[in-house]
């Protein structure tokens, strides 16, 4: 590719330490022209180390309005917010400008509806289905869901024993594949990242890793933006505040610090 891509991986969390993990992974993966910039969100929001809750998604909605603001303003092609949650998606679109917003969530089910019909989301614990359901419905894809599977694992169980959470994730996928007749699989929580590979090679069918999901979708949507100008819509739903209405609200009116920056270039 002749253009450089400038994307954000947004952690949105004031909880820092997954942001060396995924800028690791971000390093194996992105494509030698693109520069990531890996943030979290202030410490202030607090020091949750998870979005497992709606409460803690409401907590973490102004700066990551804020962020999404701050990031479209340096210049960024595209961002994206690292949670399966896909929390406040549509808000951060409507505030980002020429910036392209994409998530784990609707990035894994556009891919795995390109190799499938039905697919199938491994979650860490029963908790998540009722949000995670309500969100595919809104994305219009409840129809080619075939069911959530759970493992009974929270967030950050997921990274410390690599041999238990890969049996975990296996077996849920096997039955999702051969009870509720998934033919795809979204692993469905960035965290569950670097089991993709051998699950897909036992059970061979896709096996979709939401964080790679994310990072790719957010590539290709950078290259379409660079190649063919196709930028984010701002007429009807899709329009913003006008910069009248921020500034006579006081709005933004101090660029937004990130809690940590890691660059991967």
């Amino acid at each position: 590719m002749e253009d450089a891509l400038k994307i954000m991986y947004l952690n949105p969390v004031g909880f820092d330490a997954y942001d060396a993990f995924f800028a690791e992974m971000i390093k194996e993966n992105k494509y030698s022209s693109t520069e990531v910039h890996v943030t979290s969100l202030q410490p202030t929001v607090g020091q949750m180390d998870n979005l497992e809750y709606r409460t803690y998604n409401a907590l973490i909605a102004s700066d990551l309005i804020k962020a999404t603001r701050q990031a479209s303003i340096e210049g960024f092609d595209a961002m994206i917010i690292g949670c399966f949650y896909d929390p406040h998606l549509l808000d951060a679109r409507e505030i980002s400008g020429d910036m392209v917003v994409v998530a784990p969530c609707q990035s894994s089910i556009e891919i795995a509806l390109r190799l499938s019909n039905r697919f199938s989301v491994i979650i860490g614990q029963k908790k998540w289905e009722h949000e995670m359901h309500s969100t595919i419905k809104e994305y219009g894809y409840g129809e080619h869901l075939a069911s959530f599977r759970d493992v009974g694992m929270n967030v950050c169980e997921f990274q410390k024993d690599h041999d238990i959470t890969a049996n975990n994730l296996f077996t849920a996928a096997e039955k999702a594949v051969k009870e509720d007749f998934a033919e795809s699989i979204i692993l469905g929580c960035t965290c569950e990242f670097g089991f993709y590979k051998e699950i897909q090679e036992k059970l061979k069918v896709p096996i979709i890793d939401p964080s790679l999901a994310s990072l790719k979708q957010a590539e290709q949507a950078a290259i379409l933006k660079k190649q063919y100008g196709w930028k984010p819509s701002r007429k009807w739903s899709c329009e913003p505040p006008s910069e009248q209405d921020i500034e006579q609200f006081g709005l933004f009116s101090e660029p937004y610090q990130f809690g940590n920056r890691i660059i991967v270039s």
